[in-house]
């Protein structure tokens, strides 16, 4: 097995008044050469945007883009015409393909919102832009993992231009459950979102994560009630 382990306090800050944003991979003014991307998985930013403000209408092509509201909500709107509201317990997906642009804005004028934003590079490159997002029961992730993202056309979860998945889990203390690669030359990431749990000897606290490669099994056990979120992604 082979690990490398994220701490939270490791992850580049920029701190911009209206957004406070952690960096895990290089992005924007943050390089670091050995945090580029993790196989397919290029970007994984950890957002706050004050009440009434957000990003302007700004561009992407041939990536995948996730968004996964933590707390409050958030607006988006593009190009298509879309004009759509994400929520807590919501998540959403653009493979920008071809070219969309997009603005995202805090859906308040006066509470925060705190959201994960996640680009994944494609499998197939400019195909046709593509929008979809879609609410998780959050009782379907208690002590066990609950698919939102995922390749498989008929899973139920958000359709993904990439041999990834994403996965939630919410488990009490003591609770674990297995992870095991879906495919050949898949590594799994693993952010804990809240509490603490340990992970192939590691013990990960809030926003610490680790990535595996090269392994046939690793049980996740929650040492404090804990919140994950687990991305498996091609390595090649």
């Amino acid at each position: 097995m082979e690990k490398i382990i994220h701490r939270a306090a490791s992850r580049s800050f920029s701190n911009h008044g209206w957004l406070q944003s952690y960096h895990t991979f290089s992005f924007a003014g943050y390089y670091n050469e050995e945090r580029i991307h993790f196989g397919a998985l290029r970007v994984l930013n950890d957002d706050m945007v004050k009440g009434g403000m957000g990003f302007g209408t700004h561009p992407h092509d041939n990536m995948e883009i996730v968004s996964i509201p933590l707390h409050g909500a958030l607006e988006h709107r593009d190009n298509t015409g879309r004009h759509e509201v994400i929520r807590t317990n919501e998540v959403q997906i653009m493979s920008a393909g071809t070219g969309i642009a997009h603005s995202e804005f805090n859906a308040s004028k006066t509470d925060p919102v705190s959201f994960l934003q996640i680009w994944v590079f494609p499998k197939l490159r400019d195909i046709t832009p593509r929008y979809q997002q879609q609410a998780f029961e959050p009782a379907e992730r208690n002590n066990k993992l609950q698919v939102v993202v995922s390749p498989e056309q008929e899973s139920g979860a958000l359709l993904i231009n990439q041999d990834a998945w994403f996965s939630l889990g919410k488990f009490d203390v003591g609770n674990s459950v297995d992870i095991v690669p879906k495919m050949a030359q898949q590594g799994s990431y693993l952010l804990v979102l809240e509490g603490e749990v340990e992970v192939a000897g590691e013990v990960l606290q809030r926003r610490d994560a680790i990535g595996l490669t090269d392994f046939d099994k690793v049980t996740v056990r929650a040492l404090k009630a804990a919140e994950f979120l687990l991305i498996d992604v091609p390595m090649n």
